[in-house]
Order: C-alpha cells, then structure tokens, then sequence
C-alpha cells in the first residue's frame, strides 16, 4: 500500500519518532525511516516534510537539542540519496496531544 500511494504522490510526509531508541531504530542501516525516504525519491517523489513526532516525550519534553539532533541525522541521510535537505521542512510534532 505504501508504495501504490507513493507512487502517485507529489509530496511525501515523513513521519520520525523522537523517542530514545525509537529514532535510533528507525534511521539505523535497516530501519523503516530510511527504506520510506529511499522508496519515496525513487518512486519520484520530490518534495519531503520531516514530522518529529513524539516531541512530549524527550527528555526534557519538547527537547531542541533532540529536536536538532533528529534533523542533522535525517538531513545528513537524505542528502545521499538525492533529496536538499535545504528544501525539506522538518516539523516538531506531538500526535498524542495535537502539538505542531
């Protein structure tokens, strides 16, 4: 379903969890964060949003240092496989209580 939606899509959001281990696991060599971002620019979808979400839960809640440190992660990664990190809009979220 992911790819059927993609492949039609002219933007994509992608969605990061800020939690401790939850990014780490998502952005590492195998993680869902990175095949999601690879599959969109290969599927031509040019134009990405970064959704930090989860931002209530970092330590302290609504982190900076944490929110900066997912965006140069996320920066650093997506620039290699063909996106400007310059473009991409990163945006602190909290689904769990409507925060943005």
């Amino acid at each position: 379903n992911m790819i059927t939606g993609t492949s039609q899509a002219d933007c994509a959001v992608l969605i990061v969890a800020a939690g401790t281990g939850e990014f780490e696991a998502g952005i590492s060599k195998n993680g869902q964060t990175r095949e999601h971002a690879l599959l969109a620019f290969t599927l031509g979808v040019k134009q990405l949003i970064v959704g930090v979400n989860k931002m209530d839960s970092t330590e302290p809640p609504y982190s900076e240092s944490r929110f900066e440190e997912i965006k140069k992660e996320v920066s650093s990664y997506i620039k290699k496989i063909g996106y400007n990190p310059a473009a991409v809009a990163f945006v602190p979220i909290s689904g769990w209580h409507g925060d943005n």
